[in-house]
C-alpha cells in the first residue's frame, strides 16, 4: 500500500475518542489526520489529546478539506443522514457509526447518495473485522455443530442514570433497539447468510428516559424454522455474549461485540466437551479501518456494502414497529 489514509473524525463522540480514533492509530494504513466539534475548544482539546494534526469548529470545514480522504461519523442517530450525504457531496468516503440511519428508507437514501459520488458509505459494526467471526462462520458452513437450529444473543449495559444522554432522545433516535439491539440482529443475518421473515417484540418504554425503549426482547424467524432470540437494554447488568445451537453442538461466544482485554476467545461444545478456542488479540476497530484502506486505496473488493446496512435497518423498522404496536411483523 502506498499510502495511508487520511481520516476526519465529525464529532468528539465517547465512542471516538474511546475505541475509534486509537483504532484508526493502531491500524497499518489510516492515520487521523483532523477532527471537527461545533465547540473549536473542544476539537482542540481532543485533537492535542490524540495527537491529531487539524482541529476544526465546524463540520463543514473539516469536509472543505481536501487531504482528507474519509470521515468517519458518530454523531447521534438522527444526523446519520444529513452528514453522510454532505460528505459524500464533498467527495469524502464514509465510515458512519451504527445503527446507518434512523430507517430502511433514510438508509437507501444515503447509499445512492454514496453511490452517485461515487465514494464508500460503510455502517461502523467493527464486530464483523475481528478475525473470529469468519472462524466461526468456517465452521458453521463445515457443519462442524450439524445443522443450526436456533441463535441467542444478548448486549445489555446500565446507562440509565445519566438522563441527559443522546441515547435517551427519542427524536434523536434513541433507544436500546438502535443503540444495542441492532447487533445481535446483524449477527444473526451474518452468520446464517439469510434475510428474516417476521419479527415479535416486547419493550419496556421508560418515561423517564423520554419514552424510549430501555429493555427489549425479541425473536426473528428465518427460514427453515431457525430463530434467533435476543434482547437488548440500557438499563440491566453488562453483558454481550453469543451463541449458535446446533443438532450436534454449540458455539459460545461471551464478549460478542464489546471485547474486553484477553476476550478474544470462543467455545466449541461437541461430543460433551467443551473446546476454547483462542485467537491472537485483534484490535476489531484497526481491522475495519485497514479492510476499508484497502478497499479505496487499492480497489480491494468491499466486504460489506450499503445492501446490508439497508437490509439490517428494515429489521430494526420491524422490530420498533412490533414493540409499539404489540404485534408480529411480516418482512
Amino acid at each position: 500500500m502506498s499510502r495511508k489514509l487520511k481520516w476526519g473524525i465529525l464529532g468528539c463522540a465517547s465512542i471516538a475518542k474511546r475505541a475509534v480514533i486509537p483504532g484508526l492509530q493502531e491500524s497499518k494504513f489510516n492515520e487521523v489526520s483532523a477532527i471537527a466539534s461545533r465547540d473549536i475548544d473542544k476539537s482542540k482539546s481532543t485533537a492535542e489529546e490524540f495527537n491529531i494534526p487539524e482541529a476544526y469548529g465546524s463540520y463543514e470545514a473539516l469536509l472543505e478539506d481536501p487531504d482528507i480522504d474519509a470521515v468517519y461519523i458518530p454523531l447521534p442517530n438522527h444526523l446519520h443522514k444529513e452528514w453522510s450525504i454532505r460528505a459524500a457531496e464533498a467527495g469524502k468516503h464514509i465510515l458512519c457509526e451504527k445503527p446507518l440511519a434512523l430507517t430502511a428508507r433514510e438508509a437507501a437514501e444515503m447509499a445512492e447518495a454514496a453511490a452517485k459520488a461515487g465514494v464508500i458509505l460503510s455502517e461502523a459494526f467493527m464486530y464483523r473485522y475481528h478475525p473470529r467471526y469468519d472462524m466461526i462462520k468456517d465452521l458453521l458452513n463445515s457443519g462442524s455443530i450439524g445443522q443450526i437450529r436456533a441463535i441467542h444473543s444478548s448486549f445489555t449495559f446500565n446507562n440509565a442514570a445519566d438522563t441527559q444522554n443522546v441515547r435517551y432522545r427519542k427524536d434523536w433516535g434513541g433507544g436500546s433497539i438502535y443503540d444495542v439491539g441492532c447487533y445481535p440482529i446483524h449477527a444473526a443475518r451474518l452468520l446464517l447468510d439469510q434475510e428474516p421473515e417476521a419479527v415479535t417484540v416486547q419493550a419496556f418504554f421508560s418515561p423517564e428516559h423520554d419514552d424510549v425503549d430501555m429493555m427489549a426482547s425479541g425473536l426473528i424467524e428465518f427460514g427453515n424454522a431457525v430463530s434467533l432470540t435476543f434482547d437488548c437494554g440500557m438499563w440491566a447488568a453488562f453483558r454481550n455474549p453469543l451463541e449458535v445451537l446446533g443438532t450436534e453442538g454449540s458455539i459460545e461466544v461471551p464478549y460478542a461485540y464489546s471485547i474486553p482485554a484477553g476476550g478474544d476467545h470462543f467455545y466449541l461444545n461437541k461430543n460433551g466437551e467443551r473446546q476454547l478456542i483462542a485467537i491472537s488479540e485483534a484490535n476489531a476497530y484497526s481491522e475495519q479501518g485497514d479492510h476499508l484502506a484497502d478497499v479505496i486505496l487499492n480497489n480491494a473488493p468491499l466486504r460489506f456494502g450499503t445492501e446490508d446496512a439497508i437490509s439490517n435497518m428494515k429489521v430494526i423498522d420491524a422490530c420498533l414497529l412490533s414493540a409499539r404496536e404489540r404485534i408480529r411483523v411480516t418482512l
